[in-house]
């Protein structure tokens, strides 16, 4: 019973990873490569993990979907979405997908004479499932080597998370000294005076048996 416990502990603990690193903001320094709108259905699992089409449109089973195409320092290649949020999950409130589109393809740049970028957004590129990560804005920097900056939104989400989880465990902790001092002696002796009624019984039970056994 306790590995069902920590297995459920341990499967809980590794989604709320999963979906903070999702959720959560991040920020990469690419160079822009090129821009380009492709058709796609959304359908099957992949779904899950796409926004909504453009504010004020209506979202279909398939539409355009924009993509952004950069390279890393490193030369490895990253495919990002651009997908209007709108109100939705995850509250980036992004409203702007044609603008951004926009200012990708003016900061398109070749090897020869590159201009770095941070691209900030969240979600997980994979090839399996057919997924990209959301760009959310774009910002360009000296070099590859620029500072990202402080990511005070996740220091504050992840400093709120801990709270909670403190909190949570303060009310658990106090409600398990509260049952070990008043409910489990309360439950310990219910069942002591139970089965001493049960012993209580088969005793008279015993008596009466020995008593008409006299009488046969």
């Amino acid at each position: 019973m306790r590995y069902i416990g920590w297995t459920l502990l341990i499967a809980f603990w590794v989604f709320v990873g999963a979906f903070l690193h999702y959720t959560l903001p991040q920020k990469d320094i690419v160079r822009v490569t090129g821009t380009e709108i492709i058709r796609k259905d959304f359908s099957g699992l992949s779904r899950l993990f796409y926004a909504q089409a453009d504010s004020g449109d209506t979202d279909v089973g398939n539409r355009d979907l924009r993509l952004i195409t950069t390279t890393r320092a490193n030369g490895r290649v990253s495919v990002y979405r651009n997908e209007d949020t709108g109100f939705g999950w995850p509250p980036y409130f992004k409203l702007d997908s044609s603008n951004l589109q926009a200012e990708a393809a003016e900061v398109v740049s070749t090897k020869a004479d590159p201009q770095w970028v941070i691209v900030t957004h969240y979600g997980w590129r994979s090839p399996l499932l057919s997924i990209y990560a959301n760009a959310i804005s774009l910002k360009p920097v000296d070099g590859p080597d620029a500072p990202k900056g402080i990511p005070w939104i996740n220091i504050i989400a992840l400093t709120l998370l801990t709270l909670l989880a403190a909190f949570f465990y303060a009310i658990w902790a106090r409600w398990r000294r509260f049952r070990r001092a008043r409910i489990d002696p309360r439950i310990e002796e219910l069942q002591d005076n139970w089965e001493a009624a049960g012993d209580a019984v088969q005793e008279r039970r015993g008596r009466f048996r020995r008593w008409l056994n006299t009488w046969r």
